[in-house]
């Protein structure tokens, strides 16, 4: 997404040349990425993008991923037994 938003850009201010018009568009474009684009897909590295901001929303967080584990080894006993001996090993 960003490097078709950076070339998009590009093309912008290559038209700006001739009409100054186009560089407001692609300064708008590069706001509009900065301020809303960014933050929807997960970096490649460095922070959590869906790390919680409050306690509150953490606990929520570990309650329901653990609510969804014991389900899971509820409705797939054997499945969950062989998944536990691999992972002690």
């Amino acid at each position: 997404m960003g490097t078709i938003v950076l070339s998009g850009t590009a093309v912008l201010v290559i038209l700006g040349f001739g009409n100054h018009t186009w560089w407001l568009a692609a300064v708008a474009v590069l706001f509009l990425y900065v301020r809303y684009g960014r933050g929807e897909t997960p970096s490649a590295g460095g922070g959590q993008p869906g790390a919680p901001t409050t306690y509150q929303a953490y606990r929520e967080r570990r309650d329901r991923q653990a609510k969804w584990e014991r389900r899971y080894r509820r409705e797939r006993p054997y499945e969950a037994r062989r998944q536990e001996r691999e992972k002690s090993k």
